[in-house]
């Protein structure tokens, strides 16, 4: 296959991908910044619960992964009348297991959030929990949400979610503002971290409310008819799951481990904690790009594997992987004489910002193996080679970002940076691991076939 063809598909999808997710991005990063500027210990508390709900949103990730790869190769293979089966079949499915995460995380909250950060300050425990009971009654939201995107760039409508994900971020920031600080001329009140909360939780609930709109009203190669009368389709739910769960189980495993590093974090006080959530925020503006090409190469991948286009599926995912390294190093760079000044967005707090600059400029260093180990993994799920990344996932975080967390951040008293290092080698380990499977032939075994 061409460059110039590769490019040019790569552009097509990749494009719109990217101003979707600088918005998904700006979601998280002017909560942050807004939180930040109530106290040290709201941006603390955000932070926090983000690593809970990360952790129990990856389950709906894992379903959306599933329908985006199903979608795609069906679509590759001309199946449309089976993909709009496959999209209704999985926005049920996600109903069903966001309702029942969000009943249990319900009854169980205020003991997560002691067992976790029993150690963290009174007040941020408290904004935790006040933080943590609203959003979590958004996850049914987020759960249909992700998997109706999903299900649209399967079909390679990437533009439709860019624009819904827009209009949410437009709604989010205008609401934030107001509920977070108030408004005195017309008695609106100052709500603080749970203004945040709320102006979230209603931009995710207007989010829904359009995208499954779309999904009834059609597209090129969607249409959901109707939702009810219902039946599973086990065959559809077996394929969905198949892929679905070993991807879910990678986000599982990650999102754990990010927490477990979290808890590491919350004993090094609550600089370390409001920096680590900071540099998070602001690594995620970086990060745009990369995830972009992420979420492109799982559509791409799944297209021509599809197709049976084995060579372009590789050596797209292949000039993915340099385009993502090539715009992430580059935009790295860019922070690195700025990394103060953009930290002082956030908070005023001298110690937060130093910390936050330091843990800024060593990741704008070891951005050159982000793309490696992340889009090489989502081109690998696009094929269904799901359970490789999971083995992968588990390998890179347990042995090596927690284990070199603790060792570098604990032992050696390095920090916060010592977490970060530890991170970065994880990247190196699980690039270098989809390097070896991609030059072989076992990532296509799970293909689908009609």
């Amino acid at each position: 296959m061409g460059i110039m063809v590769i490019r040019k598909n790569v552009l097509k999808l990749a494009i719109p991908i990217m101003v979707e997710q600088t918005f998904v991005m700006l979601l998280g990063v002017c909560n942050t910044m807004m939180a930040g500027h109530i106290s040290e210990e709201a941006v603390s508390a955000i932070g926090m619960v983000d690593s809970i709900n990360m952790l129990f949103i990856s389950f709906f990730a894992a379903l959306s992964v599933g329908a985006t790869v199903v979608v795609a190769q069906q679509i590759g293979q001309g199946q449309t009348k089976r993909a709009n089966e496959t999209a209704k079949q999985a926005i049920i499915s996600g109903i069903i297991v966001s309702v029942l995460i969000t009943l249990l995380l319900w009854i169980l909250r205020i003991p997560l959030i002691n067992s976790l950060y029993g150690s963290a300050e009174e007040l941020v425990k408290l904004d935790a929990k006040l933080y943590i009971e609203f959003t979590l009654l958004t996850y049914p939201f987020i759960a249909i949400e992700q998997i109706a995107n999903g299900i649209l760039r399967g079909t390679g409508d990437t533009k439709t979610p860019m624009s819904i994900t827009m209009f949410m971020n437009v709604i989010n920031i205008i609401l934030g503002y107001i509920l977070i600080f108030g408004i005195n001329i017309i008695n609106i009140p100052s709500l603080g971290i749970m203004g945040a909360a709320i102006a979230i939780a209603i931009a995710r609930t207007i989010g829904t409310v359009v995208i499954v709109i779309v999904l009834f009203r059609g597209s090129k190669n969607i249409k959901i008819k109707r939702l009810f009368p219902f039946k599973f389709d086990m065959k559809i739910q077996k394929e969905i799951f198949n892929i679905g769960i070993p991807a879910g189980m990678e986000q599982v495993i990650f999102q754990t481990g990010k927490l477990i590093v979290q808890v590491f974090i919350v004993t090094m006080g609550t600089a370390s904690i409001a920096a680590n959530a900071i540099g998070m925020s602001i690594s995620q503006i970086i990060n745009v790009p990369g995830n972009a090409f992420c979420l492109a190469a799982t559509t791409l991948v799944g297209q021509y594997v599809g197709r049976n286009d084995i060579e372009g599926a590789k050596s797209t995912l292949i000039y993915l992987t340099k385009f993502a390294t090539i715009c992430l190093v580059s935009v790295g760079f860019l922070f690195v004489p700025i990394s103060e000044w953009v930290a002082s967005f956030y908070t005023s707090d001298p110690e937060v910002i130093r910390l936050t600059a330091l843990l800024l400029k060593s990741n704008s260093i070891a951005l050159v193996a982000w793309a490696v180990s992340f889009v090489l993994s989502s081109g690998l799920k696009g094929a269904g080679d799901t359970r490789y990344t999971m083995v992968t996932a588990f390998v890179g975080m347990w042995v090596f970002r927690i284990g070199f967390g603790y060792v570098l951040g604990i032992v050696c008293r390095i920090g916060v940076l010592g977490i970060w290092i530890a991170m970065y080698i994880d990247w190196i380990v699980r690039g270098s691991m989809y390097s070896i499977r991609l030059s072989g032939i076992k990532w296509l075994r799970h293909r689908l076939t009609y």
